[in-house]
């Protein structure tokens, strides 16, 4: 059986990889290495439009929304996993998201546990890395009461 070759060329500016994916959508067009762990990814950050909060870009969704790109970013030694800089640069359930969400190549193993944060006003559950939410302080309060509040403050 013939071994398939995996090539890269340039064409663009853009990588080309033979036999390659996306590690987070399976895509095989458009690729590159992400620069914090060298793995294959969707080479679309320029489809991103500005100030949409859209989560439709594998790189720009692993460069900002995990540990590792965080890690990389900030310009950390060692694993992300390992980082004690990185653990304090969150709250506990931000730390999780970022460790664990469908971004990753890698998931944090055993990450810490953390009391869910409520709305200030009203007590729904807010996910903090999923959700809408405004903070005053050390208050959270959901989109729905961030927007109440707006309200009040605009009459």
């Amino acid at each position: 059986m013939a071994e398939k070759k995996t090539t890269t060329a340039k064409r663009s500016g853009r990588k080309l990889a033979a036999g390659r994916r996306c590690g987070l959508c399976g895509k095989t067009r458009n690729l590159v290495k992400t620069e914090c762990c060298d793995q294959w990814i969707c080479d679309d950050e320029g489809s991103y439009v500005l100030f949409s909060y859209a989560r439709n870009s594998c790189s720009r969704n692993h460069r900002r929304y995990t540990l590792c790109g965080f890690h990389h970013a900030e310009g950390h030694s060692g694993a992300w996993q390992d980082c004690s800089s990185c653990r304090k640069a969150f709250e506990t359930e931000i730390y999780v998201y970022y460790g664990t969400n469908d971004y990753n190549f890698t998931k944090l193993q055993n990450p810490p546990s953390y009391q869910p944060t409520k709305c200030s006003s009203c007590g729904a559950v807010i996910r903090l890395g999923e959700n809408g939410y405004s903070v005053q302080g050390r208050r959270y309060f959901c989109d729905k009461c961030s927007n109440e509040r707006l309200r009040k403050t605009l009459k």
